[in-house]
């Protein structure tokens, strides 16, 4: 039995082009759903014989709503497919991983997703790439989420009605929660899934990154931040503590009170030291501690735009 594949992207590149090279024949249909790309990635993805969905153009681009009309694709077909593998098109599919993803999910009904292992290609082109590498490498096991790789059966993402379709990102946690909420587990094994290549080279993309998080903390916590699952609460507490609450307060206090107070942004190197302790490295807890600061700005964008009842927009950082 072969799975299908789902590939979204939008200008990857050669980046796409060694996604397809990796692909082989281990589905038995590749179907890849472009955003608007002017890169030659549709031609290319013809010359492989994939079979191309173009988003409406007038529809803001998300990779919830590209996955999705994969799936509709493949249903809309008289071929049935149990499984389907989503891949990001700036991903390459790892030997061996179709097979013991397949293992797994046929040997454990239950499983509505499983992922693996993925790596970035090159984790020496910059700090940033580093962060990232060790940001995937998560514990082996039952878990509450996936990524954007990762092995899905298809009778359980039709039962939940797939991806959110809105979320311009955190759209995999997000069905991953309601998937754990209608019985299905989701799990990560022992095993290389796929070659990542985030290009991530320069501090503004990553904190637009960051800022990105922050904007999905605070949508995720608008939609399901109710207990028992406090979805992503905590992130979002923490993002707008550090990086906004104590920065306005101590500039207040340091204008209403005493300058003398300026001495409680000691607290940011502690903070770093202290995650230090932990086990993280510096660059870890370097970055980790500064990113409250995008984070916190997305968050603050999603307020904004949900004020104003704007349409949310992307927030791409390559």
């Amino acid at each position: 039995m072969k799975p299908a594949a789902v590939i979204i992207g939008r200008n990857e590149g050669d980046r796409f082009l060694a996604c397809l090279d990796s692909l082989g024949d281990q589905f038995s249909r590749v179907v890849y759903v472009d955003s608007g790309s002017t890169d030659g990635s549709i031609a290319a993805a013809k010359a492989a014989k994939v079979e191309v969905v173009h988003l409406d153009t007038t529809v803001p681009f998300t990779a919830a709503r590209a996955r999705n009309a994969g799936m509709t694709h493949l249903a809309e077909s008289d071929e049935a497919h149990d499984f389907i593998q989503f891949i990001d098109g700036d991903c390459s599919v790892q030997p061996g991983w179709i097979d013991a993803a397949m293992a797994f999910m046929i040997a454990n009904p239950v499983a509505a997703m499983v992922c693996g292992r993925r790596r970035e290609r090159f984790p020496e082109a910059s700090a940033y790439n580093r962060l990232i590498d060790q940001e995937w490498d998560t514990p082996c096991g039952l878990t509450l989420s996936c990524g954007g790789d990762t092995l899905g059966r298809v009778a359980a993402l039709r039962q939940v009605g797939g991806f959110n379709p809105t979320l311009i990102a955190g759209e995999e946690p997000e069905l991953c929660l309601r998937l754990r909420g209608a019985g299905w587990e989701i799990w990560r094994i022992d095993a290389e899934m796929t070659l990542h290549d985030a290009a991530l080279t320069q501090f503004a993309q990553w904190w637009q990154r960051a800022r990105r998080a922050g904007y999905t903390y605070a949508e995720g916590a608008a939609m399901h931040g109710m207990p028992p699952e406090w979805y992503n609460v905590r992130a979002l507490v923490s993002a707008l503590v550090w990086g906004l609450g104590l920065p306005v307060f101590l500039l207040a206090s340091a204008i209403l009170v005493s300058p003398w107070a300026l001495a409680g942004l000691l607290v940011w190197p502690l903070q770093v030291l202290r995650l230090r302790q932990r086990g993280l490295s510096g660059a870890q807890a370097l970055f980790l501690t500064l990113g409250k600061f995008p984070e916190s700005q997305g968050a603050l964008t999603y307020g904004w735009r949900r004020l104003l009842r704007r349409r949310a927009k992307l927030i791409e950082y390559k």
